[in-house]
C-alpha cells in the first residue's frame, strides 16, 4: 500500500460563531512569528548562525506569545520561520539583495501618509493531531485553543468548527487542520490534510525517461529515442521580473500589500510546479514509462571550490528562484502514485557528451540551444541532448553497452522537440495554442 496525503478545502458553516476565536489565533500566530524572528535576527547578528526550530522552541517555550496557540501550533510557526531563514541563507550567497524573513505587521496611514498605527495580520494557524478532535459523521472538528485564549469554562477550551467540503469528498484519517484567512472574501476557510492509503499500482511500462532541469528551459524531457519535449520557464521568468518590481513600489516591504504580492507570487510558482509535474507524469503513463531519471543538481549553484557560480545578473536571479528541489519532490510523489520510480542520476558530462556517438567535447555546444557533434555530424537541441544522456545514465554506462550511444539513429526528434508553454488558465499546451500575456 502507498501512503499519500491529500488536502481538502472546506467552507466554515458556523463562521459567525468561530470568527472571533480564529481571529485571535491568527493574530497570535503573527505575534509569535515576530518574537521568534526578532530572536533569530539577534542570534544571527551575534554568532553568524541561524537557530533551528529546536533552538527556538527551547528559548521561547516559556514566552507568553508561545502560549497564545496550542503547543503543536506554536511549534509549527517556529518550524516555518527556521525554514524561511535557511532559504534566505542559501539565497544570499549569490544574491546580496536577498532579505531575511520579514515581520508580520499591517500598517495604517493618515491622509498625509503618516503611519497612524500598526497591527498584526491574521496569519494561517496550523493544528496537528494532538490539537484536533474530528467528528466525521457530523462534519465538525474541534480545535484546541492556546492557553492565553481559554477564558471560558472547560467546555469552551476549544473552537468547534462545522465545515462543508465539495461534493464527493470524504474526510477521514485527519492529520492536520489549517485555518486560512481569505482576504478577498474577508472570512476564514479550513484546509484539511488527510492520510490515505492506496494500492500501489504497477508501473505503466518498462521504458525510461530522462529530465534535464535548467534556467532557459525549466525542464527538458526525453521519453524515448523518438520523442522529447521542452518546457520553457517563460511564466516563471515573467513573474520573477514582474513581482519584485511591484513589491519594490510598496511603501513598506513588510506591509499588507507587499505580503499579498509575495503570497500571490509563491502560489503561482507552486501551481506551475504542480501543473508541470502532472503533465510530465501523464505523458509518461501514456508512453509506458516506468522510471524517470532526473539530473541531480547538487552543486549546480557552486563551483569545485565551493564558491557560488556566476551565471550573470539575470541568470543568478533565475537560478536561485527556480526551486529545483521542490519541483523534484512534487514530481516524485505524483509519479509514485502512478507506479513510476523517480531516480536522481549524475549530470556529470551530460551537456558535453554526444548522445548519438558518445564523443565528449566541451566545444560541441556551440550556442546555448545548439549542439553540434563533429564526429557524427549530428546537430540538435543542446538541452535535449543532456536529457537523453540522463535518460541513458551515461555516468553508469559506456557507448558500447547503451542502446543509442555509438549506434545509428535518426536525430530529427533531437533537433525539433515538442515545446509546451504554460497558460495560467489551461496549464501546459503546445506552443502554437498559447497566447501569452503579461502577469
Amino acid at each position: 500500500m502507498l501512503e499519500v496525503h491529500r488536502t481538502h478545502r472546506a467552507n466554515i458553516l458556523n463562521h459567525s460563531q468561530v470568527e472571533e476565536p480564529l481571529d485571535h489565533h491568527g493574530w497570535s500566530t503573527s505575534k509569535l512569528w515576530n518574537v521568534a524572528n526578532y530572536h533569530s535576527r539577534n542570534v544571527w547578528d551575534e554568532t553568524g548562525e541561524i537557530p533551528d526550530h529546536g533552538d527556538l522552541k527551547n528559548e521561547l517555550k516559556t514566552h507568553p506569545k508561545y502560549k497564545g496557540l496550542h503547543s503543536q501550533s506554536s511549534q509549527r510557526v517556529l518550524e516555518e520561520l527556521a525554514e524561511s531563514f535557511n532559504s534566505w541563507y542559501k539565497k544570499r550567497k549569490s544574491d546580496d539583495r536577498a532579505n531575511p524573513p520579514g515581520y508580520r505587521k499591517k500598517n495604517y496611514y493618515d491622509d498625509n501618509d503618516n503611519r497612524v498605527h500598526e497591527e498584526h495580520p491574521r496569519s494561517t494557524v496550523t493544528w496537528k493531531q494532538n490539537g484536533i478532535k474530528h467528528d466525521s459523521k457530523n462534519n465538525r472538528v474541534r480545535l484546541s485553543k492556546g492557553a492565553n485564549h481559554k477564558e471560558h469554562p472547560k467546555a469552551w477550551e476549544y473552537i468547534l468548527v462545522e465545515y462543508e467540503t465539495r461534493p464527493g469528498v470524504t474526510v477521514e484519517n485527519l492529520q492536520q487542520v489549517r485555518a486560512v484567512y481569505d482576504k478577498a472574501k474577508g472570512r476564514w476557510e479550513l484546509h484539511l490534510v488527510c492520510k490515505d492509503e492506496i494500492e500501489t499500482p504497477n508501473a505503466p511500462g518498462e521504458e525510461t525517461a530522462g529530465i534535464d532541469l535548467g534556467i532557459c528551459n525549466f525542464a527538458t524531457v526525453a521519453y524515448s529515442t523518438e520523442e522529447a519535449d521542452l518546457y520553457p520557464g517563460n511564466r516563471l521568468k515573467q513573474d520573477g521580473y514582474y513581482f519584485p518590481k511591484e513589491i519594490a513600489k510598496c511603501d513598506d516591504s513588510g506591509g499588507s500589500e507587499a505580503t499579498r504580492l509575495h503570497a500571490k507570487w509563491s502560489e503561482r510558482r507552486t501551481h506551475f510546479f504542480h501543473s508541470l509535474a502532472k503533465h510530465i507524469v501523464e505523458k509518461c503513463v501514456e508512453r509506458g514509462v516506468g522510471r524517470i531519471n532526473v539530473g541531480k543538481l547538487a552543486g549546480v549553484r557552486e563551483d569545485d571550490n565551493g564558491k557560488s557560480k556566476n551565471w550573470g545578473k539575470h541568470g543568478n536571479l533565475d537560478l536561485h528562484g527556480w526551486a529545483f528541489d521542490r519541483f523534484s519532490n512534487i514530481l516524485e510523489y505524483k509519479a509514485e502514485v502512478e507506479g513510476i520510480e523517480v531516480v536522481e542520476v549524475s549530470e556529470r558530462d551530460t551537456s558535453k557528451t554526444c548522445c548519438v556517438c558518445g564523443r565528449e567535447d566541451e566545444s560541441q555546444r556551440v550556442e546555448r540551444g545548439l549542439y553540434v557533434c563533429e564526429a557524427c555530424d549530428a546537430a540538435f537541441n543542446a538541452d535535449v541532448n543532456g536529457a537523453e544522456n540522463i535518460r541513458l545514465d551515461i555516468t553508469q554506462s559506456n557507448s558500447e553497452s547503451v542502446p543509442g550511444l555509438g549506434g545509428d539513429r535518426s536525430t530529427g526528434w533531437l533537433a525539433q522537440p515538442g515545446v509546451y508553454l504554460y497558460d495560467l488558465s489551461r496549464g501546459f499546451l503546445p506552443r502554437e495554442q498559447v497566447v501569452d500575456c503579461k502577469p
